[in-house]
């Protein structure tokens, strides 16, 4: 998937191994999507309630709600999805079940389906996105201009979005099969992007590599490559080259004297800090060149990268907004104006808007009978 691709994609999957940060990088996306007036949904899928940390608010419910503005007027709504409960609204839309699916609930049904038959959970929890990415207005236009998930991580993500191979030897047909193959409709077209969030370190790069060639063997469209926490390089490439030799030393302990460190000579306090400060540079030397050979492995993908620098203080919300302007910068979110509702305002649209319309109609062709999903 070309950058433009990527750019103009409405439903953004982020995943990533596990400590790479990739619930930050879906929230701060979230936000860059959401700059000049748009409206995204941010949505969880593993019960962790990993955005109500990020945002500091309270825990989410089945149910979407504003959790965050973003510069020039947009909206941050979130959502935690839960299987028992997207299995409930399931029963109702497609056998109207209503109270008697409640009961099926307390009976431990509900929670017995999801866990025996791991295909049927995922195709409820992608269904819940597919049907908050196709939602129309009144009017005809999108509800959001985006949906963002914050999805499994790297080593599951593949399966949990392939769900029609998930649920095959299940259902052949019915409103299960019809549901999977109605959610693979939206996963496999232009309008979504898997982005892969990682760090500068062998085995995030690794599983990255891997999580890759999966998702396009699934023929899944892969967005970004996102580098998270990346820390900067403090010395050229000559210091690099000569951080320990003995001239150096002298260096470096005359510099401390000078600085009222104490004496350079041999036993004096700047001559005794030379060591230690030439191990951490030793260290920071042999991370620079680790770090370059990764980012030559995440080059080889051939995917468009973007790179999120690490906030020494953590991450709190002006941190997050801090991030999600330079995902705009890298353009991983698209360009002010290029929405209609950014362009007029409110719930307004312009012709911009009019390849939304237009990219449903293709995109939906191949599920135009199975209104009503979850």
């Amino acid at each position: 998937m070309s950058p433009q691709q990527s750019s103009a994609a409405r439903l953004h999957i982020v995943t990533g191994k596990g400590g790479t940060g990739k619930t930050t990088v879906a929230a701060s996306l979230a936000l860059a999507l959401a700059a000049e007036g748009r409206r995204v949904l941010l949505a969880e899928v593993e019960e962790r309630q990993g955005i109500a940390q990020l945002f500091e608010t309270e825990a989410l419910p089945y149910e979407e709600r504003k959790i965050a503005s973003a510069p020039g007027g947009g909206e941050v709504h979130a959502l935690a999805i839960d299987a028992e409960l997207a299995m409930l609204d399931y029963l109702d839309i497609f056998y109207k079940l209503g109270r008697a699916g409640r009961a099926l609930k307390k009976l431990g049904a509900i929670d017995f389906a999801t866990t025996v038959a791991p295909g049927i959970r995922d195709v409820l929890l992608t269904g819940k996105i597919r049907e908050a990415v196709r939602r129309k207005d009144q009017a005809g236009w999108p509800v959001y201009d985006a949906v963002v998930l914050d999805a499994p991580p790297t080593g599951r993500i593949t399966r949990f979005l392939n769900v029609n191979d998930e649920v095959a030897g299940l259902a052949r047909v019915g409103p299960i099969y019809n549901q999977a193959q109605s959610v693979m409709a939206v996963l496999k077209s232009s309008q979504t992007a898997i982005h892969l969030v990682t760090l500068l370190e062998e085995m995030p790069v690794q599983e990255t590599v891997d999580g890759v060639a999966e998702l396009r063997a699934a023929g899944l469209p892969v967005g970004a490559v996102i580098v998270n926490m990346v820390r900067p390089v403090l010395l050229s490439d000559a210091e690099l080259t000569h951080v320990a030799d003995g001239p150096r030393r002298t260096a470096v302990a005359k510099a401390l004297s000078q600085a009222g460190l104490g004496g350079a000579r041999r036993g004096g306090l700047a001559e005794r800090l030379v060591d230690p400060l030439l191990a951490q540079a030793q260290e920071h030397a042999e991370r620079v060149v680790l770090e370059r050979e990764q980012r030559a492995e995440i080059n080889g993908l051939g995917l468009p990268v973007r790179e999120l620098e690490l906030l020494p203080d953590g991450v709190d919300l002006g941190g997050l907004y801090r991030l999600a302007e330079s995902l705009r910068k890298q353009a991983v979110a698209p360009p002010a104006g290029s929405h209609g509702r950014a362009a007029a305002g409110g719930n307004g649209r312009d012709s911009a808007d009019g390849s939304d319309r237009a990219q449903d109609g293709a995109d939906g062709a191949a599920d135009d009978d199975t209104d009503g999903e979850v």
